[in-house]
């Protein structure tokens, strides 16, 4: 089976296909019609959340954008300064559509345009969330009649709408052609489990039961990121991902700035931004993440800034963010390989991370871990490299 997309990863790639081999068709277009990066990102969020959703036993939710996640998380329930710091309305909503509005919170503006993949059927409060996000498609393993017809009416009817089926298990090896060469290879199937946590290498060995499930969360996610990555996390979703980097410390940097961006969501000074009256929520998102950056602001972006709301507001400071992130108990680092030099480390010391999950391996492991022990950090060795390119 063979379904003609509209082109490749650009407009000048042209005889873009998707084929599928197995009959019948473990995936099925209910709606819209998708393009080559589409169908790469649902493939891999649908991978994301399956897998969480396996590990930790709860619905689970991946926000993708260009072949990586800009967020994922677990069900866990989501209080009203939780909903207020989105910018979303009080409601009772289902496991999950509190997976896919955290995953999405990872980070707004990155889940700006996203695809969104879930590990449950999709329902009405689901769909009801999605319905006033700017979203491009979604896979999930069904959709409630109700659901479906809401989703059907997005994008003035063109939002791509992906059903999988949960039980397909793709063959065992895998391959790509580039530049006119194959290169086959196992698929990375290892799941990420429980066991993987044991070899605590640190002095402190106290792992409490929330934060196990947090270094799942954050592994996990790097299993379906572009190398090199690493992930910041916090109660069950991730809050900053550095992806894509050729150095690591770039990828703790990345990552550690967009976590503490992240609380700062919740800081009262924040919440209580006093917009103009007529700002969309995608106007005010971008508002509050040019506020975090104030430092780094022109006079004329602080000037622009400044006009869009209605009053007088205090910059948020160097200061105020590391004293504010430091007020968050349970905040994990995990890489995809392992840390090579201490900076990693002092790094997250400055974002308050108390957790660090890495495969170890390298020559100055040692080194590492006394910056570890120094910080009194807890430390993981999970002995698996989780490299996606």
């Amino acid at each position: 089976m063979e379904i003609e997309l509209k082109y490749g990863c650009n407009p000048q790639q042209g005889n873009a296909l998707l084929q599928i081999g197995t009959e019948p068709s473990p995936l099925k277009v209910l709606n819209g019609a998708p393009g080559y990066i589409n169908l790469m990102d649902l493939l891999g969020g649908w991978q994301l959340a399956r897998e969480l959703k396996r590990s930790t036993g709860k619905p689970a939710a991946a926000s993708f954008k260009h072949v990586s996640p800009a967020g994922a998380a677990i069900a866990r329930p989501i209080d009203d300064e939780y909903l207020q710091s989105q910018m979303l309305p009080k409601a009772d909503y289902s496991g999950i559509a509190t997976a896919y509005i955290r995953a999405r919170a990872g980070d707004r503006l990155a889940s700006f345009g996203d695809v969104a993949a879930v590990s449950d059927p999709v329902d009405l409060s689901l769909a009801n969330v999605l319905r006033r996000e700017v979203s491009d498609a979604i896979i999930a393993p069904g959709y409630e009649p109700g659901a479906l017809e809401i989703l059907r009416s997005k994008k003035k009817g063109s939002y791509l709408v992906v059903e999988i089926d949960p039980d397909y298990e793709p063959p065992l090896l895998e391959g790509r052609d580039l530049f006119g060469f194959r290169l086959v290879q196992e698929r990375n199937n290892t799941p990420v489990t429980s066991d993987h946590f044991q070899n605590i290498v640190s002095n402190r060995k106290a792992i409490p039961g929330d934060v196990l499930e947090t270094m799942k969360v954050a592994t996990i996610t790097l299993k379906y990121t572009q190398s090199n990555s690493v992930c910041m996390a916090y109660d069950g979703q991730a809050i900053g991902i550095g992806a894509g980097q050729q150095s690591r410390i770039h990828c703790t940097r990345l990552a550690c700035n967009k976590a503490e961006k992240w609380f700062l969501q919740f800081h009262p000074r924040v919440v209580q931004l006093p917009f103009r009256e007529g700002l969309s929520r995608t106007d005010r998102t971008n508002l509050v993440d040019q506020y975090l950056l104030w430092d780094e602001l022109s006079k004329y972006e602080r000037d622009g800034l400044m006009a869009a709301m209605d009053g007088e507001t205090k910059p948020v400071t160097r200061d105020s963010i590391q004293e504010w992130t430091g007020k968050h108990d349970g905040i994990v680092i995990s890489s995809d390989a392992f840390f090579p030099f201490r900076d990693n480390v002092d790094r997250a010391h400055r974002s308050n991370v108390r957790y660090i999950v890495q495969p170890g391996g390298s020559t100055r492991d040692g080194l590492v871990l006394d910056a570890v022990n120094d910080y009194r950090m807890v430390m993981v060795y999970t002995g698996l490299r989780l490299f996606l390119h």
